[in-house]
Formats: C-alpha cells, sequence, structure tokens
C-alpha cells in the first residue's frame, strides 16, 4: 500500500502539539477507531541544510532510535509514512504531557501518584540505558500521562546511542531547567548521569508543582543550582575545578537543606531525589540501582484526576493533508 493511501487511513481530531520540526495532531484511526499522535513533519524547509534528503537530523534519530525499542513506559512508534513534501511519524496516543496535567492541577500530586510515576521513569531509563540510549531531553513537556496511570517518554529528537568508555558528545543538549551540571560547566565526556540528573529535577517538580531550578541562562542556571545544592567543590566532586567552564570566582554558597525547598511526603521521597541529584556523576546511583531501593518497590499504579482535561474532538474533514 502506497503511503497516501496509508494516509487516508486517518482523520485529524484536532493539534496536540506544535515543535521545532513539525505539528503533532490528535488523529483517529478509521480502520481500528484507536487514537493516534500524528506527527507532521515537512520536508522541503530542511533541503540544503546538511539534512538526508530534506529530513532533520532530529527525526531521522527519533526514527532510528525508536523502532529498536519496545517498553511500556517508552512512547510506541506505531508507523512512518511519507509524501513528496512531507514525514508523518504515527504514535500511539496519550491524553497529555506532565507539564500541562501538572500546570492545571488544584492541589500537589499525590505521593502515591509520585511514586508511580517515578517507579516507571527510572523503569524505562533503565531500559535505555541498558540499550545503550542516553534520551538527553527528559523534562515534563516530554513526558505522557493516561487516565490509567501509566507515564511514558517521548521526544527522542536528542537521544543518542553512546558508547563505553564514553566518547565526547556536544554538551548544549537537554533544556537548561533539567541539564546536569557537568554539562553546564562544560564536560563533553558524560554518560547515564544527565538522564537520572533531569529525572530528579522532575521528581521535585512533581512534589512541589513547580521547577526546581528555573534559570533563564546557562550561568543563572548553575548559580540556581549552587544557591541549593551549594557551590561544588573539589571535596565532595573531584576534579569539577579542572572542568572547562569552571571559575575560582563563583560565588561560594553553602547547601540547603531540601526539606526546606521541597516538601516531602516522606522520607524515602527526600532520600531519592537525593541520590539522584548527587553533584559527582560518578557517585550519582544508576537507574538500576535506584530501581532497587524499597521506596519504590511499594509503587502501584494510581489513576490521577484528569477530570479538569476534557478530550475536545473536534473533526477535521480535510484529513491529514
Amino acid at each position: 500500500m502506497d503511503n497516501d493511501n496509508k494516509l487516508d487511513r486517518f482523520l485529524k481530531l484536532g493539534k496536540a502539539g506544535e515543535g521545532t520540526y513539525g505539528v503533532v495532531y490528535k488523529a483517529k484511526n478509521k480502520l481500528t477507531g484507536k487514537n493516534v499522535a500524528l506527527k507532521k513533519i515537512k520536508l522541503q524547509k530542511f533541503y540544503n541544510k546538511g539534512c538526508s534528503e530534506g529530513v532533520p537530523s532530529t527525526a531521522m534519530r527519533e526514527i532510528t532510535l525508536l523502532k529498536g525499542v519496545r517498553h511500556s513506559s517508552i512512547v510506541e512508534l506505531l508507523d512512518v509514512m511519507y509524501t513528496t513534501d512531507k514525514l508523518y511519524l504515527v504514535f500511539e496516543y496519550l491524553d497529555l504531557d506532565l507539564k500541562r496535567y501538572m500546570d492545571h492541577s488544584k492541589q500537589p500530586l499525590e505521593a502515591e501518584l509520585v511514586k508511580n510515576y517515578m517507579k516507571q521513569l527510572l523503569d524505562a531509563i533503565a531500559y535505555l540505558h541498558s540499550h545503550r540510549i542516553l534520551h538527553r531531553d527528559l523534562k515534563p513537556q516530554n513526558l505522557l500521562v493516561d487516565k490509567e496511570g501509566h507515564i511514558k517518554m517521548a521526544d527522542f529528537g536528542l537521544a543518542r546511542s553512546f558508547s563505553l568508555p564514553t566518547r565526547t558528545y556536544t554538551h548544549e543538549v537537554i533544556t537548561m531547567w533539567y541539564r546536569a551540571p557537568e554539562l553546564l560547566l562544560g564536560e563533553k565526556m558524560y554518560c547515564t548521569g544527565v538522564d537520572i540528573w533531569s529525572l530528579g529535577c522532575v521528581m521535585a517538580e512533581m512534589l512541589m508543582k513547580r521547577a526546581l531550578f528555573p534559570g533563564d541562562s546557562e550561568i543563572d542556571q548553575l548559580y540556581k543550582i549552587f544557591r541549593i545544592m551549594g557551590t561544588p567543590q573539589e571535596d565532595d566532586w573531584p576534579g569539577v575545578q579542572l572542568l572547562p567552564d569552571f571559575k575560582a570566582a563563583f560565588p561560594k554558597w553553602l547547601p540547603k537543606n531540601l526539606r526546606d525547598i521541597v516538601k516531602f511526603n516522606n522520607t524515602e521521597e527526600e532520600i531519592l531525589l537525593k541520590e539522584m541529584l548527587t553533584y559527582d556523576p560518578a557517585k550519582r546511583k544508576t537507574a538500576k540501582e535506584l530501581l532497587k531501593y524499597n521506596y519504590l518497590k511499594t509503587a502501584k499504579l494510581t489513576t490521577p484526576d484528569l477530570t479538569a482535561f476534557p478530550v475536545e474532538e473536534t473533526i477535521d474533514e480535510a484529513g491529514p493533508s
């Protein structure tokens, strides 16, 4: 079946979001009746810009990586279709992203829901890292949730495979607020710890309903971290002063007690978060190690309250053009 005929299977129900390289629509598969997320990428904009046949590198990376992974907490790429000037990625559909859910929730996330989400996310990250894949852009906007209590990682445009020993990669990855301190200090030899730090920031945001380190520039981001975690020293992070962007003139802040900033539901939450927000990447626990913590062993599927998020069924009769 050619791609034009395959596209006819889908009926657009409305726009679900928009990113750098394309628009995401909620659509329905006419054959199965199931909803999907349809990411449309216009190819002509990328010709002659170093992209493979006009396909942006982020889309190529996402397709390549997602075709090789299968996990209950990673969004599934169902199909790839193309026309002469457009590329369509068909994903399983979830109700909304974690950022929107937190922004519109009247109450902080329930303790059991936070635990449930963290168990699923760490399980997914352990799976990715065991397959030598870094996500590199974990943030609430890239985590999708549904009414059954599932949470799934999406948007693998910045993800990449890694090898051991680690190679030199660009440090200009991961949205600022969730970027690990080693990246902000110019480290180019990094590994799985960057995803763990990002997840720690996400966990703190679930507990606080606001970002823990909301910097507006790289230096402001560092200072936001330093003011809470303390300015890193050689005794707690050996080699930190040798990183390219570390300055001896950095202000010397002492670490604050996280309990004064984050409203923990219990001590186990605090322990898990501190392990994830450890300065020294060599001492930062892996996802596999964190999954052994008693806190996560009692996690169970917990249903979020999505009653405040009515699903709009605005039909676009024009189809996915």
